[in-house]
């Protein structure tokens, strides 16, 4: 028996054809475990353990598309060779033999934005060698360094997700994430700072939804009848925290409306802290505002139970400590209908139990997250990239 005031969370959720038997994911935490982008098993038994604590659904770290500039960080996951294929099997079963649903975050960087990553503090470059694609050739506001991306290119990149999702059909997993956030690929075509296309990829704020409208459609093209394709997005990126893709309601509902009209299933909102209003004259968080707009069903994430934001504590080293009045305000928005599931990132780090022990309203024994943790053997390489939460 759940408690009474977190009952709401362990309410089973339909999404697409999965039954979710709780309201609870582990979301993409860049944990950099592989090697040569191949996850051993020690990742597969990271991923099982959280779906053994009770997390529904475990979305995978951001994995690279077979395609050549998507990405080149060997820590991280590749989605494309043998051998990673044989790891990222091994994944999905060890979570499904845990308990959970498991997908993979399908990833392309794009054209990073150049300057001072707010995690890390290295500086991001332009890297021509990698023949590195963006819409317009921006890396950053006011800042051109190539061409954009031509309609073969576009094509190239969208078929390259397309075989990301038929990939992981076989591999066993049970739908697929397409990061569109953070300032990566999908993510500069939502963004008008840089995309300054006039065709029907940038023109208004509807057409900068037209990329990530066509990786959705054709990612479904690929899977079984039912199986969710989930979108991860955000305002903020790696290296702007104050960066927005919509400074108003309606331009939001704008630029999603191509996604929504491909059939995506779910929104995964990208937030630094979730109790935090998107716009004016409302205190909806990003999440809620999705949902208001689109009709589609939301995830929030951010700070969830804690009290300081990702920056702080992956950044700046700073424990993040309890805050388990916000999980009162969580469930204040969860039951008013803002957002129907929840990101629980860094806190199912320090304690992979944590839905378990939210069930039974023992919040006292839930843990901060500290810096230390990492010196797990399973965490010994987890990621500053880890995104949102």
């Amino acid at each position: 028996m759940a408690h009474t005031l977190f009952e709401g969370l362990f309410v089973p959720f339909r999404l697409g054809r999965l039954t979710l038997p709780n309201r609870i994911v582990f979301p993409p935490m860049g944990l950099e475990v592989c090697k040569d982008g191949v996850p051993g098993d020690d990742a597969a038994a990271y991923y099982a353990r959280r779906a053994t604590g009770g997390a529904s659904l475990v979305i995978t770290e951001g994995v690279y598309i077979d395609h050549p500039s998507s990405g080149d960080n060997p820590l991280l996951g590749r989605f494309h060779g043998q051998p990673a294929f044989e790891g990222w099997r091994n994944v999905a079963r060890q979570v499904h033999a845990a308990g959970g649903f498991a997908m993979p975050e399908l990833w392309h960087v794009g054209l990073i934005y150049n300057g001072p990553d707010l995690l890390t503090g290295k500086d991001i470059q332009f890297r021509p060698e990698l023949g590195q694609v963006s819409p317009s050739g921006f890396i950053a506001p006011g800042k051109q360094v190539c061409e954009g991306m031509s309609q073969g290119q576009i094509d190239q990149v969208v078929q390259a997700y397309a075989r990301g999702a038929a990939k992981a059909r076989e591999l066993g997993f049970d739908g697929v994430e397409l990061h569109g956030a953070h300032g990566y690929l999908i993510d500069q075509f939502f963004w008008s700072a840089l995309n300054k296309r006039t065709d029907r990829y940038g023109r208004d704020p509807r057409a900068r939804g037209q990329f990530a409208a066509e990786v959705v459609a054709e990612c479904r093209r690929q899977l079984d009848p039912g199986m969710p394709v989930i979108l991860r997005i955000s305002q903020w990126k790696m290296v702007e925290y104050a960066a927005r893709i919509a400074d108003t309601a309606q331009e939001l509902e704008q630029v999603l409306a191509p996604v929504v009209d491909a059939g995506v299933d779910l929104f995964d909102c990208s937030q630094r802290r979730f109790w935090e209003p998107s716009y004016e004259g409302s205190d909806l968080n990003f999440a809620g505002w999705v949902k208001k707009l689109t009709g589609v069903p939301t995830l929030t994430v951010g700070s969830i139970g804690l009290d300081c934001d990702l920056l702080a504590s992956l950044g700046q080293g700073q424990v993040a400590e309890l805050n388990l009045p916000s999980l009162h305000e969580l469930m204040r928005r969860f039951e008013r209908g803002d957002f129907d599931l929840i990101g629980v990132g860094r806190a199912m780090i320090a304690e992979p139990d944590w839905p378990q022990i939210v069930r039974r309203g023992e919040l006292t024994d839930l843990k901060p997250f500290r810096p230390s943790v990492l010196a797990d053997p399973l965490m010994a390489h987890v990621s500053k990239r880890a995104a949102g939460a």
